[in-house]
């Protein structure tokens, strides 16, 4: 419950900006403070990171490498997904994206990182923007990430924007639990 708590104080720190008043050497004048009051709603479940599109984007690059694959990264964003899949030893990352049930590729660029497999996502596509949406319901969620920490393991995060300014990498759990939150 305290990293809860936590990000609601860090979004919150985040939506209010201060300006020293242009106060000069021997003025003690206290800081002018605007709080950012957003005239919009929260963001539609259509416009959310489509989570639900990582396992259909996953099998159309199963059926277009084949073989055992390990990836660097699997991200979503509104209406598409992209895999970097690890090629040549994990030296070179090949992109593609998944959009209306189209696989499309990029070239293959060198790169390093950690990997993970298919067979290690355990997320849960229903509930995992559940506990930021919960407690940050302004907030704009862009991306929902997967990657391979090089120790054998995968993370979840979400990049998140206020809609005042100030951005979050937001680290979850694969049932939505908030596990850490950086400001960027």
């Amino acid at each position: 419950m305290r990293r809860v708590a936590g990000v609601v104080a860090l979004a919150t720190t985040l939506l209010v900006a201060c300006d020293d008043g242009g106060s000069s050497a021997g003025t003690t004048a206290a800081p002018e403070v605007t709080i950012c009051q957003p005239d919009v709603t929260a963001q539609a479940e259509a416009e959310l990171p489509a989570v639900d599109l990582i396992e259909p984007a996953l099998r159309a690059v199963q059926d277009e490498v084949g073989g055992d694959i390990e990836f660097f990264e699997i991200n979503a964003v509104p209406h598409a997904v992209n895999v970097f899949v690890a090629l040549n030893g994990a030296t070179v990352a090949q992109q593609y994206v998944y959009v209306d049930g189209v696989l499309s590729a990029g070239q293959g660029q060198s790169a390093s990182g950690g990997t993970f497999t298919a067979d290690q996502l355990a997320f849960d596509p229903t509930t995992v923007f559940s506990t930021i949406r919960g407690q940050l319901p302004e907030t704009i969620l862009q991306t929902f990430y997967v990657n391979g920490d090089g120790q054998g393991n995968v993370k979840y995060a979400v990049l998140a924007v206020a809609q005042c300014g100030g951005a979050l990498d937001i680290v979850v759990g694969p049932d939505g639990e908030i596990i850490s939150v950086d400001p960027l």
